[in-house]
């Protein structure tokens, strides 16, 4: 046990619970960690892998700060905070394994980086290009990931199947783990069971308007940066400031690049590092303004053209509350500043089936349409909504079978005899087909079949369901240190000289160490012997008294002091401990 765990399990002792907290936070500190008492605590702070893990995370400023006070200089105004974070004793100088660990660092010696240049107009309208596309592609994201949950690797990239298949649909697939990174920083998606799927945050976000999107990016972005980017008036540091932030983590260039890379995806940087003018209120710390984001961007429309082909033509970017519902109807076919979509059977089936219908539908499309409705797409629409429906899934309360009812007894007979269903082992009876597979994986094997299904309730109401529910929104749980704290409180003694010398008395007979231990004897006088330690139990201590070559019991509380003897000096090294009360 090293004596310099000592002042820092005093200090322990005397925190309040919130300091223990945030140091255990600070030093990812289990919450069942089996710990005794403080002693232990400062024992376990004070291990060389547990330093290692720390160091790692400190900031710059508290970087360099260490590394003076390891060479013995004043570690400033950020010694309160490394006493908090137990890298510094109370006194302010750091103890022996603090020191090594530090000496064998070193803290980037350089210029201090320039501060950001303001961008260029041509700069700043290439990067508000790129925010631009940036959030059209996280929306196309999100409404994928609606649609059918992304699958990603272990390490959260979207595998290479996704990738090719969000290509196919015409998206750039430069940057798209950059992009779904964001998503999830921002909370519009979440990663379940390595599947990326859409948050109810997520679906508000869409139906947004462009600018507002990209606010409430910027600003999720900037609240996830790591402390050492952070100021305290809430912003960020300069880019250029960014690289050396992190001197001891050897994975930070790496993730400095990470985040540069997604700060230019929003437009907070431009190509050459410069700083357009709608950054500096988030780097200051203030709300975001994306007037001069927006002022560069082409203007939202609110109309489209409807054709005879059954196509849609928006002259402009179409305002994403439009564009998100129209895509729920119609299948885009480019994405440009003027959009096309395109009208199906099946496209028109999918808007029935999330709760459109024909009414709805086309009174939705007459007040968008600059051009009236064709009567091409009004047929499609009536003729899609007769057919949605003719196939009825339903719960049988009394068995608790599926039933599958038709008014179409073809339908039925092609349900029966379709191999695509056999899992779903549907067998005739007098009202139509029943299944023991539950309703819900009824309903979407025969949708996927392209059979017009319906869900319908207990009253034969029709009802609409989530394919790929998202599960409810868990903040994430802090570590409650509570018990443990409470532990550890609870196994505090009075008088911790005497805690402190039982614990090194302990030490020395498991490393049967020689003890140079000062007696008070009964007449008042103080005796020093040497002592190798061999048994302690029952409030007493066992060993070979070296001089007189003798065994001796000692009473634990008559002793006063006990420091172990270095074999190389023959001096007693340890902490010397107050006598005993």
């Amino acid at each position: 046990m090293s004596m310099h765990a000592r002042p820092l399990a005093v200090w322990l002792a005397t925190a309040t619970d919130a300091q223990l907290a945030a140091l255990f936070e600070a030093r990812g500190v289990r919450e069942d960690v089996a710990w005794s008492d403080f002693f232990d605590v400062a024992e376990a702070l004070l291990e060389p892998a547990s330093i290692e893990r720390m160091l790692p995370r400190l900031p710059l400023a508290q970087a360099t700060a260490l590394h003076r006070s390891a060479r013995g200089e004043d570690a400033a105004e950020h010694t309160d905070a490394l006493v908090a974070l137990a890298l510094l004793q109370p006194d302010g100088t750091p103890a022996p394994t603090v020191a090594d660990a530090v000496a064998a660092r070193e803290v980037p010696a350089g210029s201090e980086p320039a501060d950001a240049e303001p961008a260029t107009e041509s700069a700043a309208a290439r990067a508000a290009e790129r925010a631009f596309t940036s959030v059209a592609a996280i929306a196309d994201l999100l409404m994928l990931s609606a649609e059918t949950p992304l699958v990603l690797l272990t390490d959260g990239r979207l595998n290479a199947g996704e990738k090719r298949r969000i290509v196919e649909m015409g998206m750039p697939a430069e940057h798209l783990d950059d992009l779904v990174t964001i998503a999830v920083d921002t909370g519009l998606a979440t990663v379940d069971d390595r599947r990326l799927r859409m948050t109810p945050a997520g679906d508000a976000w869409l139906r947004r308007s462009a600018s507002d999107r990209w606010t409430a990016l910027a600003e999720s972005f900037r609240d996830v940066l790591p402390t050492g980017l952070r100021t305290p008036a809430g912003g960020w540091l300069p880019a250029p400031h960014w690289g050396p932030q992190y001197p001891w983590d050897s994975s930070w260039n790496d993730r400095c690049a990470a985040l540069r890379t997604r700060a230019r995806l929003l437009g907070l940087i431009a190509d050459d590092g410069a700083e357009p003018e709608w950054a500096v209120p988030l780097r200051s710390g203030r709300p975001a303004d994306a007037s001069g984001v927006a002022r560069m961007l082409p203007t939202e429309v609110d109309r489209i053209f409807l054709q005879n082909d059954l196509s849609a033509i928006a002259p402009g970017p179409l305002q994403p509350p439009l564009d998100v519902r129209l895509r729920s109807i119609a299948v885009r076919e480019s994405a440009a500043q003027a959009s096309s979509y395109r009208f199906s059977a099946e496209s028109v089936a999918h808007a029935l089936t999330g709760g459109e219908t024909a009414q709805s539908i086309l009174d939705f499309l007459g007040e968008i349409s600059l051009t009236g409705i064709p009567q091409p797409l009004e047929y499609l629409v009536m003729q899609s909504a007769q057919r949605h429906g003719l196939v009825r899934v339903f719960a049988e309360p009394a068995t608790g079978r599926t039933k599958v009812t038709s008014a179409d007894a073809t339908l039925l007979d092609a349900m029966a005899v379709d191999q695509s269903l056999r899992p779903l082992a549907l067998s005739r009876d007098a009202d139509g087909l029943s299944s023991r597979v539950g309703r819900d994986s009824v309903y979407w094997t025969l949708t996927d079949a392209r059979y017009p299904a319906m869900i319908v309730g207990p009253e034969g109401e029709p009802q609409v369901i989530d394919r790929h529910p998202v599960p409810p929104a868990q903040a994430p749980r802090p570590a409650d240190y509570t018990p443990l704290i409470q532990r550890l409180r609870d196994r505090q003694g009075p008088d911790d000289d005497a805690a402190w010398l039982d614990r090194e008395l302990d030490a020395a007979v498991r490393a049967k160490s020689v003890l140079l231990v000062e007696i008070n004897m009964p007449d008042g006088t103080i005796r020093e012997l040497q002592l190798e330690a061999s048994g302690l139990g029952g409030g007493r201590l066992r060993g070979r008294d070296r001089a007189a070559d003798v065994e001796r019991t000692l009473p634990v509380r008559s002793i006063r002091s006990a420091r172990v003897i270095d074999p190389s000096t023959g001096s007693g090294i340890g902490s010397q401990n107050s006598p005993r009360r």
